[in-house]
């Protein structure tokens, strides 16, 4: 037997997109979405916007280093405030989330030497997608997100597995995305498909965004020094 044809993420979020369309609901979802870094929320707020009520969540314990941190978080509320100028859709708020970049080495120790795109990454997906959760269910939100599928280095499959596994961990059976008390359910994504990450890079452009060559880590640095050095 072959193997299985593996999900498509970007057809999945198609499909809700288009039953909200069609729906009629008498009320915007509400889509509480993680965001790494401006540039690669460019192309997923423009084109979530129109569906959803969107507030960003800033959370990346993985920068190292602050003057960095800063630098990113500033030019992720900039594009914002020129968003709701524009009007882009639905008004989109963003919430700027606790820096702590210890949690981010407690969650990566004994795979500090993993290759980029390896466990270490994953580690990192599952800490800042956690708390994602965890603020949407406080807050009540109808979905939960991440911009972190539109980069062609990171795993798509592996960010939507974790949030799925999220998902189903604050249900524990309760019914999903139905209202006051529910729970998010998580919003699939594969954001690089239909041009999403070409678009990132036009709208960086256009926006004048700050756009960084790495993740944020100390380790992500390091390795793309060393590449440039090569």
């Amino acid at each position: 037997m072959g193997a299985m044809n593996p999900r498509n993420y970007q057809k999945e979020l198609d499909k809700i997109l288009q039953e909200l369309e069609q729906g009629g609901a008498e009320k915007v979802p509400t889509l509480f979405l993680h965001s790494c870094c401006g540039p690669c929320s460019s192309y997923v707020l423009e084109y979530l916007a129109p569906y959803f009520k969107i507030t960003v969540f800033y959370y990346n314990p993985n920068i190292s280093m602050e003057e960095e941190y800063q630098h990113r978080v500033a030019e992720q509320k900039r594009l914002i405030e020129l968003y709701n100028e524009e009007g882009k859709g639905h008004h989109i708020d963003v919430i700027e989330g606790d820096w702590q970049p210890a949690l981010f080495y407690e969650a990566v120790k004994g795979y500090e030497h993993i290759p980029e795109g390896g466990e270490r990454c994953f580690r990192c997906y599952e800490l800042r997608l956690r708390e994602t959760a965890l603020q949407a269910e406080k807050r009540g939100f109808d979905y939960f997100g991440t911009t972190l599928t539109i980069s062609p280095l990171k795993n798509a499959e592996k960010l939507n597995e974790i949030g799925e596994a999220l998902a189903a961990e604050l249900g524990k059976g309760a019914v999903q995305g139905a209202g006051e008390g529910a729970v998010p359910r998580w919003l699939p994504s594969d954001f690089k498909k239909k041009g999403g990450y070409q678009r990132s890079i036009e709208l960086s452009r256009e926006y004048h965004l700050y756009r960084q060559d790495y993740c944020g880590c100390s380790y992500s640095k390091a390795e793309r020094e060393m590449s440039s050095k090569a």
